[in-house]
Order: structure tokens, then sequence, then C-alpha cells
């Protein structure tokens, strides 16, 4: 287990170092001179140089990923070209934020789809399996700003209990924006819920039908206990990346939700980044993005390793 957690966390690492490299190149690429765009079109050519050599930008790439590589290794993103306030700072409240919205989905969708994704499996082609996979097929399929909509519509507007939008900034208490989260969460949670509960579904399906499950019937165990004690532990391991991925997903910032009910997340500031062309932001939330997914990942290679004991047996085998 620690050759296996150590070679992980190297190839982790790697991959969000190889992230960081690609970010920081294709923000090198992009056509514009970043000085000038930052100043406007009646900044003079005096101005232009005095910025881009105050931002170092005069400077060979390879020198300036490598400062900023030791900057971000440090957690020290840089300043941002539109505020000069520390990137850090900002991208710190606004992850905040998001962790709101995503704690309250992920407790919501993950236990949910579970729980739902187990019913539809072990009632196969019956109502409760298509009642609950109807459900999920249209929220897979309607786009989650419609549903962001639809909640604005009835828990806004038509009956007035959750606000619509958010108003405060992104570093109010977060006693204050606990109302807003309800929504964006109820409308992620949606999303969410649905892919979770087909893949639930079909590992049920499948574990169900396995020969230990057959045996464990036949020593007279009961359904529900078959399913805890036997079958749900083999049924979570295809269904453990698609939770990761999913979690990822939330934290990394969901731009269109966020931007849906103006709530002050990632999402909405790397949109702010893109319109300002703010680069030390829009790589800071590039890389931070890269490493939730990488941490997602492992996450859920540690979990399928303490789940299933073959994987374990095998892990040993290798080495």
């Amino acid at each position: 287990m620690p050759v296996f957690i150590s070679r992980r966390l190297l190839s982790a690492a790697v991959t969000v170092l190889l992230a960081a490299v690609l970010v920081f190149a294709a923000v090198q690429l992009l056509p514009g001179d970043v000085a000038a765009q930052v100043l406007g079109q009646d900044a003079t050519p005096d101005a232009v140089a005095a910025l881009r050599d105050r931002l170092g930008l005069d400077r060979p790439a390879v020198l300036r990923f490598l400062d900023w590589l030791a900057g971000a290794v440090r957690g020290d993103f840089g300043a941002s070209l539109v505020s000069g306030e520390p990137v850090a700072d900002a991208l710190a409240l606004h992850l905040r934020n998001t962790l709101l919205i995503a704690v309250a989905t992920i407790a919501v969708a993950v236990t949910s789809s579970i729980v739902l994704g187990v019913l539809a499996g072990l009632y196969r082609d019956r109502w409760p399996d298509t009642v609950i996979s109807s459900l999920t097929l249209i929220g897979m399929s309607v786009p989650e700003f419609v549903v962001a909509t639809l909640l604005v519509l009835a828990l806004s507007i038509t009956v007035p209990v959750l606000p619509a939008v958010v108003l405060d900034e992104a570093s109010a208490p977060v006693a204050d924006l606990l109302p807003a989260v309800v929504l964006p969460a109820a409308a992620l949670s949606v999303v969410m819920t649905a892919y979770i509960v087909r893949m639930t579904r079909t590992s049920v399906i499948d574990v169900m039908a396995g020969e230990f499950v057959t045996t464990a019937r036949l020593k007279g165990l009961g359904t529900w206990r078959v399913v805890v004690r036997h079958a749900l532990p083999s049924a979570l391991l295809p269904t453990l990346n698609v939770i990761a991925m999913n979690v990822a997903w939330l934290v990394g910032g969901v731009v269109v939700v966020e931007n849906v009910f103006n709530y002050p997340g990632v999402g909405t500031l790397m949109l702010e980044a893109v319109h300002n062309r703010d680069l030390p932001v829009l790589q800071a939330i590039a890389v931070v993005s890269a490493a939730v997914y990488v941490l997602c990942n492992l996450a859920a290679d540690l979990g399928a390793l303490a789940l299933d004991p073959r994987l374990r047996t095998r892990e040993r085998s290798a080495r």
C-alpha cells in the first residue's frame, strides 16, 4: 500500500507539472500584447514598454515559467493584472464559495444517487426501475442552466423563498452566502445524480448476477443483507471514478450555474479573468483545477483499493 500511494503521488505530481507547462505555453501563444490590452488603445508606447518591463514580459519564457512555478509551489500565483491584488487571495475566496456549493451538492447527490441506483438495479425492469431510469434520463438530457432557470421560476418568482441571484461580494461571510447556496446546489444535484444513478444501477445489476451473491443467497441471507455486505462494495468500485470526476467538476467551478445565479465562485472568477484577459488568474485557476482532478482520481483509486481485496493482492503480486 505505501509503495502504491507513493507511486500514485509521484504520478499525480508529474501530471500537475505537465498541466502547468501546457497551461503556461497556451497562455504565451495567445495572440496580442498583454500589456497593450491591459492599458487599452490610448496607451502610449512608453507606458506599454514600462508595463512589459514591470511584468517581466521581455524575459525569456522559460525563466518566466520557472519563476512562476517556484511561486506557485509556495502558493504565490503572482498579482492580478486588473486589480493588482495577489491572485492566491482572490482564488482562495472564490474557491471557498465554490466549496460551499460542492459540499452541499456532494452530500445530496452522492447519497441519493447510490440509494436510487441500488433500488433501480434490484428492481430491474419493474416500476421502480422504470420511474428512476426515466427521471435520470430527463436529468441527463436537460442542461443545467435550464434546471437552474426552472428552480428560479419555482422558488424565487412563483414562491419567493430563496434569492434568485447573489448580490454579495466574494468576501461575504459564509453565513450570508448560505441561503444563496441552495438553488445552485439543487440544480447541480439533479445533473450529478442522474449520471451516478445510471452507473450504480448498471454495477448493481452486474454484481447481483455474480456467483458470490448467489452463494450468499443460498446460505439464507436476506436481500438487503446481501446487498449491503456483499454486493454494494463491489458495485461501488466502477462508480467511484464517476463520483470522483463529478466532484472534480464541482470543485473546479461550474461556470454556467454560477453565472446563472451570479454566484461569486471559481467559475465566475474565471469568466471575469477571460473577459479582462487576466492571465495570472487564468493560469492559477487552470493549474488548481488540474490538481483537483488529479487528487480526486487518486482518492478514487485509493477508495477502490480499500474496497476490493483483489486489487490489494494484485498490487502485492506486482511488487
